[in-house]
């Protein structure tokens, strides 16, 4: 079964800052919470720890800079992770920040990937440096496989660093595995590393099959999975911009 999301907090004056954030946070798979003021995060999270806060620098009555000092001096609550997100590009604000414990400071308007990564390194202990997106692709698995002949199969995962294949008869942890993804009209060859396979139903993924790393494949056919998840996690927020 997949594991709960991860709950983070937003706290930013701005409505618009606030829905355009929380929607790029639900695309990467995460529960949001959101406050408009440090007072009323505080609140929050005094209610409900999250895993964790993101706030811009710029808000009524108590900064965001000050919101990062109490939490980061309240014993209790010093374990939450603190980004910064915000349009002040102030060095001397940047540094103060870091100087108060902040884990990451992000300028606006924010990049999926930056945003992502920050996350991971602040709330996991085995980050994933790229983001990973469900997805219907087709994949030709090379002959050989488990033993078996070439065949077309589901990929129902993807990121840049590799894929999940949905199939009953998956090849063995550390097989290596020649595959072709068909990606908008083109064929990406590559070869990836099973890094766990599982014939039974259930589990992260919940279906049967492998879960892989790339571990050869061309700059170019690299950049089209870039841009074909980035579009994705996207889609919805072409038309708003923060």
């Amino acid at each position: 079964m997949e594991r709960e999301k991860r709950s983070i907090l937003i706290v930013d004056s701005s409505a618009s800052s606030i829905f355009y954030t929380s929607m790029l946070l639900r695309e990467l798979r995460y529960a949001v919470r959101s406050a408009p003021t440090g007072e009323e995060a505080l609140s929050a999270i005094a209610s409900s720890a999250p895993a964790a806060v993101i706030t811009d620098t710029v808000l009524p009555r108590m900064s965001g800079v000050e919101l990062l000092k109490q939490i980061k001096s309240n014993v209790s609550l010093r374990f939450i992770p603190v980004i910064i997100l915000t349009a002040d590009a102030n060095s001397s604000n940047k540094e103060t920040c870091a100087q108060a414990g902040c884990t990451a400071y992000i300028m606006k308007p924010v990049e999926p990937e930056a945003l992502y990564r920050a996350i991971q390194s602040a709330t996991e202990a085995t980050p994933r440096r790229y983001i990973r997106i469900n997805t219907a692709l087709k994949v030709r698995i090379g002959a050989g496989v488990a033993g078996g002949k070439a065949r077309t199969e589901d990929v129902t995962s993807l990121s840049e660093g590799g894929c999940y294949v949905s199939m009953s008869a998956p090849a063995p942890v550390n097989a290596l595995v020649p595959l072709t993804l068909l990606l908008r009209n083109h064929e990406i060859e590559a070869t990836a590393v099973v890094l766990y396979s599982s014939a039974q139903a259930g589990g992260l993924h919940a279906v049967p099959g492998m879960g892989m790393k790339f571990t050869k494949i061309n700059v170019e056919d690299l950049n089209l999975i870039r841009d074909f998840i980035r579009t994705e996690v996207m889609r919805d927020l072409k038309v708003f911009k923060a």
